[in-house]
């Protein structure tokens, strides 16, 4: 007795997942640039959500926030960059993500980034949170310590993008 199986050759067809990267990005820094590397090669697109921080005192506006992440990435094809105001669960759902993307530096960053992680995961429980970290030479980055050394006088060419040092020079003149 001979029996046939009737196996498709079709393999499923999967959505590419879509992943939201958010933060005020005052500046984006080198450490910003690797992790959303990172996440390119991860998931299909990736949307950078420039938070408009009513809450925070920027250095750049939202607009020049918005340029210089868009010039610095833009070699990357998988990569959007869009504001966003309100919640990020409310963003990430109207983009169409079922992932948020947040760094994490060190330990301490550990604890505050689980903390949204578990408040935007009772939010929005469709939307996962992956955690990534820069590479160790860029682990050391924050936009707050590049502001803050180049606003001094100091070197950050080492620490951004060449069109976002031109940014903070222009900036600090």
């Amino acid at each position: 007795m001979s029996r046939t199986m009737n196996m498709s050759t079709t393999a499923p067809v999967s959505t590419p997942i879509c992943a939201v990267f958010p933060g005020t990005f005052d500046p984006i820094t080198l450490g910003h640039e690797d992790m959303l590397r990172r996440a390119c090669a991860l998931f299909g697109q990736v949307v950078v959500a420039v938070a408009i921080a009513h809450h925070k005192k920027t250095m750049f506006s939202l607009e020049e926030r918005l340029n210089m992440a868009r010039t610095a990435l833009a070699d990357m094809p998988n990569v959007r960059v869009e504001p966003f105001e309100g919640l990020v669960t409310e963003f990430a759902l109207a983009q169409g993500a079922q992932v948020m993307v947040r760094g994490l530096r060190s330990g301490t960053d550990f604890d505050y980034e689980l903390q949204l992680a578990s408040m935007n995961r009772h939010l929005r429980p469709q939307v996962d949170t992956a955690f990534l970290t820069p590479a160790p030479q860029l682990q050391c980055i924050s936009s707050t310590l590049v502001r803050e050394i180049a606003s001094l006088g100091g070197d950050v060419s080492q620490l951004v993008s060449p069109s976002v040092l031109v940014g903070l020079q222009g900036k600090l003149a």
